[in-house]
Order: C-alpha cells, then sequence, then structure tokens
C-alpha cells in the first residue's frame, strides 16, 4: 500500500511517500524557520498561511521524486492534532480534498503517535514491546508500547515539556530562534559544574516530569550574575544536565517497572545529543538496545505521518468527509477521531 503523508501541525510542512512493502519513497520538507525567527518564535497566523503556500509544490515534488502518479497513490495521511488548529486545517483539507478527488481513503493520525514510531523507518526498527520517551516542545511522555495503538501512558509533565523548557531557558539567555537547540550547542562550551540546578520530582518516587521549577532556578541564578558568553554557556550547560539526568532517571523507573530491554527516544528533543549519549549509556548498563530515529526524522516530517497512515490504513481505519482537527489531543485516545 502507497500512502501519501501531510504534517502541517505547527511551523513545518511535510509531505512523504510511503510504500508498505518497499519502505520510503519520497520525503520533502519546507522549514519555516526564517519565517518566524524574526518575532522569536511561532506566529500561528504566518505558519498557516505558509503551509497554504508550500503543501501542493511539496505533493508534487514529492510524486515526481517517488516516480508515481496520483492513481498509484493507495491513501492519504495528514497530521490531524495535536498542534496549531488553521495550521492542521491546511493539511487535513489538502489531505481529505486529495483523498476524494482520487478516490482513495484518507485518515487523520495523532502527531505525536507518529513521532513514537519513527524509529520504525529506520534499517534496524524496534521489535515491540518497548518503552517510549518522547519528548518535543509540547510533550514529555514515557509509554508502554506494545503494539501500534497498544499504549500504556506511564508518565508525562505536569507543566513544561522538555522541548518547551529549552525554548524558554534560551530566550532568558537572548540566543535566537529557535532557542533549543542553539542552546544545546552552546552547552558544549560550558564549564563543569560552575551551576547546578535541581532534577525535578527524581527525589519521589513515579514516572511523571516537571521542568517549571528547574525554568525558575535559572532565573534566580541568571538574576544573580552578569550574563557574559562565558556564564550563559556555563548556564546552558548545568541547565541541559539537569534535563537529561532527570529524563535518565525516569528512563530507568520505566523499563525497571516494565522489565523491558528496548527504549525509543523520539521527538524534536530526541535529536539532542547528549540525552542519546546519556540514555546509551542507561541502556548499555541494563544489557538493553536504545532506538531513535535520524535526526531528520526527529523534527516534524512528513515520513512518519506517512508510515502511521499506512499502518492505520492497513488496519482497516479511515475518515469520513467531515473534517476534524485537534489542538489538544490525549496521546491515549490517539484512534478518538473514528
Amino acid at each position: 500500500m502507497r500512502v501519501l503523508g501531510i504534517e502541517t501541525s505547527c511551523d513545518e510542512t511535510g509531505v512523504a511517500i510511503y510504500d508498505s512493502d518497499h519502505g520510503l519513497l519520497a520525503n520533502a520538507l519546507y522549514s519555516q524557520i526564517p519565517v518566524h525567527a524574526p518575532y522569536g518564535g511561532v506566529v500561528p497566523e504566518l505558519a498557516s498561511r505558509d503551509h497554504i503556500k508550500k503543501i501542493l509544490p511539496l505533493v508534487k515534488s514529492g510524486l515526481a521524486e517517488a516516480k508515481l502518479s496520483k492513481d498509484q497513490v493507495d491513501g492519504v495521511g495528514y497530521a490531524a492534532g495535536p498542534g496549531l488548529v488553521g495550521a492542521l486545517l491546511v493539511g487535513a483539507a489538502v489531505g481529505r480534498s486529495l483523498g476524494y478527488a482520487w478516490k482513495v481513503p484518507t485518515i487523520g493520525v495523532h502527531h505525536m503517535e507518529a513521532h513514537l514510531l519513527a524509529p520504525m523507518l529506520e534499517e534496524n526498527p524496534p521489535a515491540f514491546p518497548f518503552v517510549a520517551l518522547v519528548v518535543s516542545g509540547g510533550h514529555t511522555l514515557l509509554m508502554e508500547v506494545k503494539g501500534v495503538g497498544q499504549y500504556q501512558l506511564l508518565g508525562e509533565t505536569l507543566d513544561d515539556a522538555a522541548g518547551e523548557a529549552f525554548d524558554k531557558v534560551a530566550k532568558l539567555l537572548g540566543l535566537p530562534y529557535p532557542g533549543g537547540s542553539v542552546l544545546a550547542k552552546l552547552a558544549e562550551k560550558g564549564r563543569f559544574n560552575r551551576f547546578k540546578f535541581p532534577r525535578p520530582m527524581t527525589d519521589r518516587p513515579g514516572l511523571d516530569f516537571s521542568f517549571s521549577g528547574l525554568k525558575t532556578s535559572v532565573i534566580n541564578a541568571i538574576r544573580n550574575v552578569e550574563l557574559t558568553d562565558q556564564i550563559k554557556a556555563d548556564i546552558a550547560s548545568a541547565f541541559q544536565t539537569a534535563v537529561v539526568e532527570t529524563l535518565v532517571i525516569k528512563c530507568r523507573r520505566a523499563l525497571e517497572q516494565t522489565h523491558y530491554k528496548r527504549l525509543v527516544l523520539a521527538g524534536g528533543v530526541g535529536a539532542n545529543l547528549e540525552l542519546r549519549k546519556q540514555l546509551q549509556k542507561l541502556v548499555d548498563s541494563m544489557s538493553g538496545e536504545l532506538f531513535y530515529p535520524r535526526i531528520e526524522f526527529c523534527t516534524d516530517n512528513g515520513a512518519m505521518i506517512a508510515y502511521l497512515g499506512c499502518q492505520r490504513l492497513m488496519r482497516g481505519e479511515k475518515d469520513g468527509l467531515a473534517i476534524d482537527v485537534r489542538a489538544r489531543w490525549p496521546f491515549t485516545k490517539a484512534s478518538a477521531l473514528r
């Protein structure tokens, strides 16, 4: 089955084609970073307008890259949430319209479920079951995964997500947009243990997260120093270390609780090299395995949407004619649109 995937949940327009027999046939992505950089963050209206401009040219280029005609597409998947409603509506409207015109089934899929399953696009995908850590700008989740659609929430953030905390601290340090990746790069120049920040909620049992207090600790540290370039790097290093160690501690608990040996890392923060390094040390110490997608599939992309859309459509799931998108959509209700 060949499925066209469309991703427009936030500030990146992604289109891909996935073949259930031959894997990924095409993958195209347009980033809106230059559009939003002057404002220091994503402007929803500008994001929606830019998706409208880019999406159909990307569909055409995707078909050309895959060397397929529209008659050779068997289904369309699109991100239906969570995300910016206006941006999601662009992808949903185009996806439903193409499905109607091409007379093929369409399906709206959960954006974070697609992130979780992105490692399935690699040559060595994880076997079920496994524990998944999904970390992005809007979500920090620990999931027990027994199969596609078979998820048990183990823990989630009670306030700021890890990626959101990265972006907020980057802004406090005066770093350019997108702040999270810039902060991670700056942290490489930081002096070890110049600052010490808390590892939130690690002194009590459970698998939930909280990063708001950590952000407050950074604010207090900034107030008491002169922000030279070196001090900024020191703060970035200490902050990143605190976040990474917190995530590693929770992952260890999740693996011990489930008795699983496989850990999946996914989502935008999954591209963080220090997090990958420390999680690899964790699974090595437990005789386990770590899986994560290549960097280009950590951030928002059409490939993961096409893959998940293909899995859902092959299970007989599909949408009706109504277009339904969700700004908020609990992971445990990933099939709730149908």
